[in-house]
């Protein structure tokens, strides 16, 4: 994939004004009360997965609607003491697979909540998912996931996901290996689009390590890549005339843009100038609006797969500060 997107210089200094309703914070405060209104439930059933030197847990919590969701959780054997944890979550189409899929943070020492996305786990060559999604789309769609619900926020797919999500963080706190102090949200993709989320809208989160993140300046990102899964939106408007103001309305509430801008606590962040699939400028959108700390990492000849595990060595060594 070659340059396509704005020089560096100009990505670096890119800020586009935030495209959202006014309602966007009442809306976020509805829906994580309505999920509070379920209790957590939290469950940690121990699981053999012939590890030695981690201890695993099949796990349990309800999220949006009460709705059970899966996830792992890995904490180094033996370790004393509450642990400061990473609470990971999925690329798109990507399921939660087996613990032994997560061992490089519980081999920094640190416990590790690998989080479900309801719906999602059984495309291709992805690790396998768990945790179906009890609510259905509430008008046709394109098929994958972007466009499930998307003409109401009310009924859009990720208002689902980013609420599971916040609650996974509670699940994780409520675990004895856990230190509720020390939470680092992380994911890449549509991973890192849910770890911008999550930082802004829960209160239990010390750091953020966000990877070319999916989810995040739509109306520009459909405009100017022709790869899924923003193409998703591009060929529902394409059969859906007139549904563009909806879509577009409906995006506003979940636009990393947004909670970039509300996040404060620390953050690091990776941006490949090649990504055909997450196109830097919506990444840089998002990083200039972050209200915290910040450092981004930029690989200049990558695609969407970025630093690869370059970057997990400066995430490590991030880590290694926090803890």
């Amino acid at each position: 994939m070659a340059l396509f997107d704005l020089p560096l210089d100009q990505l670096r200094g890119y800020r586009p004004d935030p495209d959202e309703p006014a309602d966007f914070d009442a809306f976020w405060e509805r829906s994580l009360g309505e999920a509070a209104a379920h209790p957590l439930d939290a469950e940690f059933t121990p699981y053999d997965a012939a590890l030695t030197a981690v201890d695993s847990y099949d796990v349990s919590f309800a999220g949006w609607g009460g709705h059970r969701i899966s996830a792992w959780l890995n904490v180094p054997a033996g370790a004393e003491g509450p642990l400061p944890t990473v609470v990971h979550y999925l690329g798109y189409g990507g399921g939660r697979g087996l613990p032994l899929d997560h061992l490089v943070w519980p081999a920094a020492g640190w416990a590790t909540l690998v989080v479900d996305t309801r719906g999602q786990g059984a495309v291709n060559h992805h690790s396998a998912g768990s945790t179906p999604d009890p609510h259905g789309a509430a008008n046709p769609q394109s098929p994958g996931f972007m466009t499930n619900g998307i003409l109401d926020p009310e009924t859009y797919f990720y208002r689902r996901v980013f609420t599971d999500a916040v609650r996974a963080v509670e699940a994780a706190r409520s675990h004895p290996s856990v230190d509720p102090a020390r939470i680092v949200v992380n994911g890449a993709s549509q991973g890192g689009g849910i770890a911008q989320a999550v930082a802004a809208l829960s209160p239990h989160v010390k750091a953020a390590f966000v990877d070319v993140p999916f989810l995040t300046h739509y109306r520009r990102a459909v405009e100017i890549t022709d790869k899924d899964p923003y193409q998703e939106i591009v060929r529902f408007l394409a059969t859906q005339h007139g549904a563009q103001e909806q879509v577009f309305r409906t995006l506003s509430y979940f636009d990393g843009v947004s909670f970039a801008a509300r996040a404060t606590v620390p953050a690091l962040y990776s941006v490949a100038l090649m990504d055909p699939i997450c196109p830097p400028s919506t990444v840089f959108a998002a990083y200039n609006h972050w209200a915290g700390p910040k450092e981004i990492e930029v690989y200049p000849w990558n695609g969407h797969e970025g630093g690869t595990t370059v970057h997990r060595r400066a995430q490590l060594r991030k880590l290694r500060d926090l803890a």
